[in-house]
């Protein structure tokens, strides 16, 4: 590292100018990769997945989306029964409200099913099938369907359209957009950042993060020619950069600002930098990239390119950090570090007074923070993985309106995740009438007459008792497909439900795969990092056991709804979306390490200078608590941003991330990890001689620890 931090600073000049062309060249390719990045959900290969796709193949719609719901309440004093050929009216204009969009449609008029009405005969309603949006900015058709069934509804009716879908657009505000959410997340950074530097530093990690997301743009846009690159990529790129590229920066600055604080010139001091901060952060980055790529070992295509896009993201940043930070520094770091009111030639009082107490009562402290995780464990034990359910969707709003007159109309909210089975057309009465059979199924309804049929198959309904949006409700979607499976002339099953089950199956069934790789690769980086076994395996097991905690948070908070209500104005979810802990796993691995890796270099660092375990893990804590707690509350506020953008989905994945990132810097590495370090004494620094050799790093055996004597209260000053 030293070398490196050398040649930076000798073409200081050159790197600065490469990356303003990058970063020019980042701001022109991050609309284009904005642009070419999709929306798909596909899991290839399951059978849920290959039914789908020959429903889309035949009628071009429906398959893998849960479909609208049209109604039309007729006026007071009326009811359905006699004007039946006007709502068909409305219904059938459906079909043919836009060229572009073709919209399949199924209701009492081509199924003879009387069910298609609420209790009162007051509404009939409508199942309405459309294709899977191609990208972010296509819209669900809600409004081409309202249009176009009130132009022929009766006179005076109402016309309203909910679903899932529907439900989820909500009031169409839509949130704020990517760039609105990182001006938020960056204003945030900055006021912690003031407050870390006391000076016009605090604007050099902010340079560096907009760098660092330009640069992950300039590099996405060339893997979305090469593959499928999710949508939801670009507000990670935008808000987990911003944090990201923060925290290593303010890493390397802090550390370089200690050092000028010790006496060094500029040159010396960033290349000191280099190697201690520099250290910790390529480490760090290669940590949050490993959690990342590891997503690709996942059969589910989303899951993939946001494993790949997201992994951009550490390495970006940590780039930009190691070449760009030292050669600003070098040149005009001492001028910027302006006014100098903070300096950081002494630890922090607070933190190795808070530290010198965990040692001293590092068992309480085991216990204490043992105990917290352990209430939030039990909570975790009871999650439930699914989608939010209809309730906690919307509370406002058209399509919120017609499901309270559907619900008021006795309709199940099974009909809001129909499962549509492909049979063979001259069998499927009696496919009907087999699956009607299954407990938990409310009605199977067949549609009949023009365009029901496709190449001698059919596609009939099969509506659940209730909305299978969960791990537990989604026990009928089984044992439908299961009777299916051996019934004659069924094609395939699919719809939400069988997503739920299809990915359940193919993802989680591959986790213990990708925990294993994680978990392998981090302790092995970590050991060359450490120089120590005992370290980075406790290191990967606190990691694991935060997320539990994490897991038991998103738990309370969403789908128990202790919070989510009072604080986003959403009821309890019931579930928490089927594809978000994976997610939250893949981020938090990664980013909860980077503070272990901050906190465990600096202790190490002392401990090699000849100070005590225990006056290691004071000294570690005292200089980097202020540092971890700062860079927490930073990418907190990221993900408080990325919290504000649109869909429940989002927000859950962002509180979840959000949760996570304070949970780790507070309970884990400021009480769990100082009191084991200390408790496991001169263990923590062994490493074998023939481990380094094979890891190619020097050995590390344990020193004498003679513990030093406590300091001297200061004394009172005054008369």
């Amino acid at each position: 590292m030293r070398r490196w931090g050398e040649l930076v600073l000798r073409h200081r000049r050159i790197v600065m100018l490469i990356w303003v062309v990058v970063t020019v060249a980042g701001i022109a390719a991050s609309g284009k990769a904005s642009g070419r990045m999709t929306v798909d959900f596909s899991l290839p290969g399951q059978p849920g997945d290959r039914a789908a796709n020959q429903i889309i193949e035949a009628y071009h719609n429906g398959g893998n989306t849960a479909p609208l719901v049209a109604t039309v309440t007729l006026p007071e004093g009326q009811t359905i029964s006699g004007h039946e050929d006007e709502v068909a009216k409305a219904f059938a204009s459906i079909g043919s409200a836009d060229p572009d969009i073709p919209l399949r449609v199924v209701d009492e008029a081509n199924t003879g099913d009387k069910a298609f009405r609420t209790s009162d005969d007051h509404t009939a309603y409508a199942m309405v099938f459309y294709p899977f949006p191609k990208s972010f900015s296509e819209q669900v058709p809600t409004k081409v369907v309202q249009k176009a069934a009130e132009s022929a509804a009766p006179e005076g009716s109402t016309v309203g359209v909910t679903g899932m879908d529907a439900l989820a657009v909500g009031d169409d505000s839509g949130g704020p957009g990517v760039l609105t959410e990182t001006l938020f997340g960056a204003a945030g950074a900055l006021i912690v950042l003031l407050f870390v530097f006391a000076s016009l530093l605090a604007f050099m990690p902010m340079v560096i993060a907009l760098v660092s997301i330009m640069t992950t743009f300039l590099m996405l846009l060339p893997l979305t020619y090469l593959t499928d690159v999710s949508f939801i990529v670009q507000f990670l790129v935008a808000l987990v950069g911003l944090g990201v590229a923060i925290d290593y920066s303010l890493l390397f600055v802090t550390r370089w600002r200690e050092e000028r604080d010790h006496g060094r010139d500029n040159h010396d001091a960033v290349v000191a930098a280099m190697e201690t901060a520099g250290h910790a952060v390529l480490f760090s980055g290669i940590t949050v990239a490993i959690g990342l790529l590891a997503l690709v070992v996942l059969p589910v295509p989303f899951m993939r390119s946001i494993g790949l896009g997201g992994a951009l993201i550490p390495l970006a940043s940590v780039l930009v950090t190691l070449t760009l930070t030292p050669a600003i520094l070098g040149g005009i770091g001492p001028r910027v570090d302006w006014p100098k009111i903070r300096h950081e030639n002494k630890p922090s009082r607070a933190w190795t007074a808070w530290a010198r107490l965990i040692v001293r009562r590092r068992w309480f402290a085991l216990l204490a923070a043992t105990a917290a995780i352990g209430v939030l464990f039990v909570s975790f034990l009871g999650i439930k993985i699914g989608l939010a359910d209809s309730s906690s969707l919307a509370h406002t709003g058209a399509a919120y309106e017609t499901l309270q007159t559907l619900e008021h109309g006795d309709v199940s909210s099974g009909v809001l995740t129909p499962m549509e089975v492909l049979t063979e057309s001259d069998r499927a009465q009696s496919v009907a009438d087999t699956l009607a059979k299954v407990d938990g199924v409310d009605r199977v309804s067949v549609p009949t007459g023009p365009g029901a049929s496709v190449d001698g198959r059919s596609v009939i309904l099969v509506f659940p008792d209730e909305e299978t949006v969960n791990s537990q409700s989604v026990q009928v979607v089984r044992d439908v497909t299961s009777l299916a499976d051996d019934t004659d002339g069924v094609l395939g099953v699919t719809g939400v439900g069988n997503a739920q089950v299809d990915f359940l199956h193919a993802v989680y069934g591959n986790f213990p795969l990708m925990l294993l790789i994680i978990a392998a690769l981090t302790y092995i980086l970590l050991v060359r990092a450490f120089r120590s076994l005992l370290l980075p395996l406790k290191a990967v097991i606190l990691n694991l056991v935060s997320l539990s905690a994490v897991y038991g948070l998103m738990v309370l908070f969403w789908q128990h709804g202790y919070g989510s209500d009072a604080v986003f104005g959403i009821a309890k979810t019931g579930a928490v979306t089927f594809w978000i802990p994976l997610m939250v796993f893949a981020f938090l691995f990664g980013l909860s390490m980077d503070y272990e890796v901050f906190i465990l270099s600096r202790m190490r660092e002392e401990y090699d200078a000849g100070a005590s375990t225990d006056d290691a893990v004071i000294q570690g804590i005292g200089r980097t608590g202020r540092l971890v707690t700062s860079a927490a509350l930073i990418l907190f506020l990221a993900f408080a941003a990325l919290a504000s953008g649109p869909g429940t989905d989002l927000k859950v994945m962002a509180t979840g991330l959000g949760f996570g990132i304070l949970l780790d810097a507070t309970i884990v590495r400021s009480v769990l990890v100082p009191s084991l370090v200390s408790l496991f004494g001169s263990w923590n620094w062994k490493l074998p001689d023939s481990v380094a050799r094979l890891l190619r790093v020097p050995p590390s055996h344990a020193h004498t620890e003679i513990a030093s004597e406590p300091e001297p209260e200061p004394e009172p000053v005054g008369d």
